[in-house]
């Protein structure tokens, strides 16, 4: 009896021993799952990975795309232009001598004739319906020079195209077709989309067949200046996938309206690099508006010679800011001497909004309508004033609008005053004098001349050039068909050059 109490005993403390330890085992995690524990739990995890649930933030910004997308879609269209062109070509081209000897060749010694062949160019962009009128509009450098413009529309239905009007300087034309049941876009305020906005482009890119593409990203920056690629220049930066072809396009926000006209990229290898530009929509409906009542883009004109603020500039002029423009000149009886604008006042802001450079500015004074009443915040002798300014029309023959440069389309050339920073740019020395030429269009009389970029002009029809108002006052006596001589300071070297105005 004893003997079995004790075993029983025994077995009992066993049986308690092990539930102890595997008590204590499970606490520390020493125990281990089966296989098919294992199994059960990894199906699980994926089963909870794969599902979304609904109204998740993702799936509601994915539906908002896909909405937009639809909606606008309809009010972009595909443009093809066709443009006749003239090319040299020698009796001899395509003989089994080209490949040996090659064109210089014949050129030297033989001086073979020439003749000349039609040639069509074959141009892509797109364009956004405005009006159900058949008002598109575009980039300038989509249809300039263009002899025929073709439409298509997202529904297949193709029109001939006809140019309202164009404005080189800020890249923007209107172009009409005569069509029904068109779907116009709404026009949104480019002004209140902000940095960080998701936005979509919408376009033709690379061909025909990628039509209406859609691609997304977001506002990266407003108010880009100075990039170089038109006059006045008030650029949104954008990632959203821009590409040749999309040049037109539209740029917009999350309600689908139109906020920027795609026209431009920033590029080491001709593709999108996550860097493009459009034109904001609160511009072009400014320029659109002139063409289409006015017949022509209207600015406005302050008549101010302006340069940046560099940190010597400031250090000099013992600012203590680097924001801002100065006020190197105004011209006599501009509406900016009116308003008591004087000499070395220092622009930092045009109605409220901070200015950053003279291309800035100049911008926004364009893009004003004249008599239009403006206020500048200057800085003038150590405090700041506000001055109000009723803007005139700008005449750009004889006017400068508010820059520090002057455009002269006829001649196919920009001019500026010689500063710190151009002087560092194009290796000037230290005191020269006249104004240096800041672009030359390939196709200008400038061009043709053999005038180039960073040469200086000291005199023009034997008048000394000291600054932008003595080069366009003399500019100013000259008319269509009179000879102009200018006299060019090339680094060591100074020559005369003549030609006549077109």
């Amino acid at each position: 009896m004893k003997i079995t109490n004790v075993k029983q005993h025994m077995w009992l403390f066993v049986v308690v021993g092990i539930v102890i330890g595997l008590v204590v085992a499970a606490g520390f995690n020493w125990t281990h799952e089966t296989n098919a524990s294992l199994a059960d739990h990894e199906k699980t995890a994926v089963k909870e990975q794969n599902q979304i649930p609904d109204g998740n933030v993702a799936q509601q910004l994915s539906d908002v795309f896909a909405a937009v997308a639809k909606k606008v879609s309809p009010a972009v269209v595909t443009i093809f232009t066709e443009k006749d062109i003239k090319v040299q070509q020698r009796p001899y081209s395509g003989s089994p001598f080209d490949q040996f000897f090659g064109d210089d060749f014949f050129k030297r010694f033989f001086q073979s004739p020439q003749s000349q062949g039609d040639m069509k160019q074959m141009g892509l962009g797109s364009g956004v319906i405005t009006n159900d009128n058949g008002t598109i509009l575009t980039n300038n450098h989509v249809v300039d020079g263009a002899d025929n413009i073709k439409v298509r529309l997202m529904d297949g239905r193709e029109f001939e195209a006809k140019v309202k009007g164009k404005d080189p300087q800020t890249d923007l034309a209107v172009i009409t077709i005569e069509a029904k049941n068109l779907q116009a876009i709404q026009l949104g305020n480019s002004d209140a989309a902000r940095v960080g906005n998701w936005v979509l482009a919408i376009g033709s890119p690379l061909n025909p067949q990628l039509a209406h593409t859609v691609t997304a990203g977001i506002i990266s920056a407003k108010g880009r200046s100075g990039v170089g690629l038109t006059h006045y220049e008030d650029y949104i930066q954008t990632d959203a996938a821009i590409n040749p072809g999309n040049s037109g396009g539209a740029l917009v926000n999350m309600k689908g309206k139109l906020i920027g006209i795609n026209s431009a990229i920033a590029t080491q290898t001709g593709g999108f690099m996550g860097i493009g530009f459009a034109i904001p929509v609160n511009l072009a409906k400014k320029i659109m508006g002139d063409i289409i009542e006015k017949g022509k883009v209207v600015r406005g004109w302050l008549g101010v010679t302006i340069q940046n603020v560099t940190p010597d500039l400031s250090k000099a002029m013992k600012l203590k800011t680097v924001k801002g423009v100065i006020v190197s000149s105004v011209q006599k009886d501009a509406p900016a001497e009116k308003a008591g604008l004087k000499e070395e006042d220092v622009i930092l802001r045009f109605n409220g909004k901070e200015v950053h450079n003279t291309t800035e500015l100049s911008t926004w004074i364009s893009s004003t309508s004249p008599d239009t009443k403006v206020t500048l915040e200057v800085i003038r002798d150590g405090k700041i004033k506000s001055i109000d300014v009723k803007l005139g029309e700008l005449n750009p023959q004889t006017q400068q609008l508010a820059q520090g440069k002057s455009t002269y389309d006829k001649i196919g050339m920009s001019v500026a005053n010689i500063t710190p920073d151009l002087i560092q740019k194009y290796r000037l020395p230290d005191k020269q004098k006249g104004v240096v030429i800041t672009g030359v269009d390939p196709s200008g009389v400038a061009a043709e001349i053999g005038i180039r970029e960073g040469d200086v002009v000291a005199k023009v029809n034997r008048k000394t050039v000291n600054s932008l108002e003595d080069f366009d006052k003399i500019m100013q006596d000259v008319k269509s068909g009179d000879s102009v001589l200018f006299y060019i300071n090339r680094g060591e070297n100074h020559f005369f050059v003549a030609f006549p105005i077109p």
